[in-house]
Order: structure tokens, then C-alpha cells, then sequence
């Protein structure tokens, strides 16, 4: 039995050395790995970035502005003759062009108003005639002293008496004939008229409230811009003489698309409102199809608005530290070293940087991921696009 357990109690022992020196082997295989990973760690290659030299720069911005649409030339149709409403010449609701009849007003009193005062005027005309024939025999006699000095004064009096019933007898028939066209209503602008406040058959005073015009094409947009992008508005309008553009936006509705309509700026103020430290704007838009309309809110974006002469980094260029927004800016040694910046306004893919660099400034203008400070960096071109960042 002894001469038995002697084999099996060495081959335990050789399977317990064979563990112990694997473990000895795995201990100094980690131990070996671990120095390997130092020493690369030291031997690594410097990492490549995109660097960009800062420069002051001309920046464009991607603004847009609120506004609520209203129709600034929108026109209430009055009556301005008094009359019993004969007939309504539209249907609620549809597109009227200036100049379209919309009413009509009865006519007969203002066409007889109209024939007695062109027989008035006949009748004066002929009142001139007679004192004029009077005045030119009275001068004729005079000259021959078969008549007074002041028997000619009253016939040039007379004269003149008829010359000015003529001219007020005019009067009356112009003012007779324009209170005749009053009752044709026309439309004073076009656009989209609305319901008729007065039905048909009712008697109509001058000043009725008949309906309301509201003009869609063009259409007129007013919005408040803050100081510093008017501004700039009116610095780039100086620079060249073509007009800014615009474009009109509106979100999309359940089941439906955005829209879109272009136009141009033609109007900006020249005084700051004091309780809102914004300038008046107006831009202007075809909108043929009068897919905008009064009452709704849109967005007003104006191209190639700029930020002059400012220092500006790639938006992804930008990460949040410790001390909050961050840049890493190459030392002489390329080694990246983190920098504390104060951002200002986001132009695109670009951040306004107000403070925290210096022209002349190294930026690391791509991505900073895995960048560490102290971190060598291989130094590539700037491709200029702020968007590709990678």
C-alpha cells in the first residue's frame, strides 16, 4: 500500500509544481505586458489634428426672426353716397382686383342730381354769352359816348357775375357726377375681400361699413431686429448696392409641409425703440397663391447677415471644462493646452468667440475627442470647413 501511494503523492506534487510555475509565468507575462504598454505609452506618436491660426474674420450668421403676420394695407370698403343697396357684385371670400365693382347703389336720385346741374350749367353759359355780347356793345357806345362810364362798369359787372355762375354751376356738376360714380362701389385695392356687413335691400348711409379688403400679394412683412444685427444690416446695405434677401417661413401642420416664400428687405428704421431695444424692419414677399395670410406667426431669416471683424473657432472645436467652454490651443511645442473661452453668438457651424483668444492664436479646429491636456498634436491644415470638422 505504501509503494501504492508514493506514485500517486508524485504525481500531485508534479501537477502542483506545474500550477505554481504557470502562475509564476502569468505573473511576469502581465509584469513584461505592462512595461511593454509603458514604453509605448512614452513612444507614441503625436496625434493629428486639424489647427487653424485665428484671425479676425467677417462671420455670416443663420438668424431668423419672429413675426406675426398682419396685412398693413388692408382696406375697409365704405359707402359714400346714402342709398338703398341694390345689388352685392362678389362672392365672400374670393381675390378682387382694384377697380372691380363691388356694389352697386341705387342710381336715380344721383342721375337726376346730375341732369339738373347740367342744365344749370347751360343755363349759365348762356347768361355769360348774353353778358358778354352786353359788355362788348356797352364798350363799343362808350366809344362813341352814346353811353356812361357807368352804364359799361354794370355790363362788365354782369359779366362778371355769369363767368362765376358758370364756374360754380361746373362745381355742382363735378360734385354731382362724382356722387354719381360713389354709387358704383368699387374695390380701393385687391385682395381677399370679406363677408358683406350689409345685406342687400337695406338703406345705406355715407360712412357705411360695407366690407373689409385685405391685400395678399405682395405681401408685407414688419419685424423687430435687436441693435447689433441692424447694425450690421445696415453695414452690409452700404457695402453693395443689390438688395438683401429674405425668406418667409412657416412650420408644418399636422399633414402638411413647411413653406417657404421669397422676397427682399426694403425697409429699415432709424430709431431704436426704447422699451424693447429693437429696430423696425419690412421685408417684402410674392405670395401669388396666398399660402400665407393674416394672423399667422412666421419666421423671417434675412441672407448673408454678418458679424464683421470678429474671432471665431468651428462649433465642434468647442467642449465643456471645468471652468466651463473650453478650446485646446497648441503651445510652441505643439503640446495641446486647454483654454477657458466666452462664447457669443452661433454663426452656422462657427462660434463667436468674445473673449479668452488672442489673434494669432493655434486652435485645434477638429474634433477634441480623446485629446488630453499635455497631449502632443501633429499640426494639419485647416481645410476651412467648419462643418467637416473630424
Amino acid at each position: 500500500m505504501q509503494d501504492n501511494a508514493h506514485p500517486m503523492r508524485r504525481w500531485r506534487l508534479a501537477l502542483l509544481g506545474l500550477g505554481l510555475a504557470g502562475l509564476l509565468a502569468g505573473c511576469g507575462s502581465e509584469s513584461s505586458g505592462q512595461a511593454q504598454a509603458a514604453g509605448n505609452g512614452q513612444a507614441a506618436p503625436p496625434t493629428p489634428g486639424q489647427v487653424m491660426t485665428l484671425e479676425r474674420r467677417d462671420i455670416a450668421l443663420d438668424k431668423s426672426y419672429p413675426s406675426l403676420l398682419s396685412s398693413e394695407n388692408e382696406v375697409t370698403v365704405v359707402a359714400r353716397v346714402s342709398g338703398l343697396l341694390e345689388a352685392r357684385q362678389f362672392e365672400p371670400g374670393e381675390r378682387v382686383a382694384q377697380g372691380d365693382s363691388l356694389y352697386a347703389i341705387e342710381r336715380a336720385t344721383y342721375q337726376a342730381a346730375l341732369d339738373s346741374a347740367e342744365a344749370d350749367l347751360a343755363s349759365a353759359k348762356a347768361e355769360r354769352e348774353r353778358a358778354q355780347r352786353d359788355a362788348a356793345r356797352y364798350e363799343r357806345l362808350l366809344d362813341q359816348n352814346s353811353v356812361s362810364r357807368q352804364d359799361y362798369d354794370d355790363a362788365l359787372a354782369d359779366l362778371q357775375v355769369a363767368r362765376a355762375s358758370v364756374a360754380q354751376a361746373q362745381a355742382a356738376l363735378d360734385s354731382a357726377r362724382i356722387d354719381l360714380d360713389y354709387t358704383d362701389v368699387a374695390a380701393p385695392v385687391g385682395g381677399a375681400i370679406s363677408l358683406s356687413e350689409v345685406n342687400v335691400g337695406n338703406l345705406v348711409q355715407s360712412g357705411t361699413e360695407l366690407a373689409t379688403i385685405t391685400p395678399l400679394d405682395p405681401l408685407e412683412v414688419r419685424f423687430q431686429l435687436p441693435q447689433a444685427d441692424a447694425l450690421a444690416l445696415r453695414r452690409q446695405r452700404d457695402d453693395k448696392a443689390a438688395p438683401i434677401a429674405a425668406t418667409l417661413s412657416r412650420p408644418a401642420e399636422q399633414g402638411s409641409v413647411a413653406q417657404r416664400l421669397e422676397g427682399e428687405l426694403d425697409f429699415l428704421g432709424s430709431r431704436v425703440n426704447e422699451s424693447t431695444s429693437t429696430i423696425e424692419a419690412r421685408a417684402m414677399f410674392d405670395n401669388p397663391e396666398g399660402r400665407f395670410l393674416p394672423g399667422q406667426f412666421v419666421r423671417v431669416s434675412l441672407e448673408g447677415l454678418k458679424r464683421y471683424d470678429v474671432l471665431a473657432v468651428p462649433e465642434i472645436a468647442v467642449t465643456e471644462g471645468l471652468m466651463g467652454p473650453q478650446v485646446f490651443v497648441l503651445d510652441d511645442e505643439d503640446k495641446a493646452r486647454s483654454r477657458t473661452v466666452e462664447l457669443g453668438e452661433t454663426a452656422g457651424h462657427w462660434l463667436i468667440i468674445k473673449g479668452g483668444l488672442e489673434v494669432g492664436d493655434r486652435v485645434l479646429a477638429s474634433d477634441p475627442g480623446g485629446v488630453q491636456p499635455g497631449i502632443t498634436i501633429d499640426p494639419q491644415p485647416f481645410d476651412g470647413d467648419a462643418a467637416s470638422g473630424s
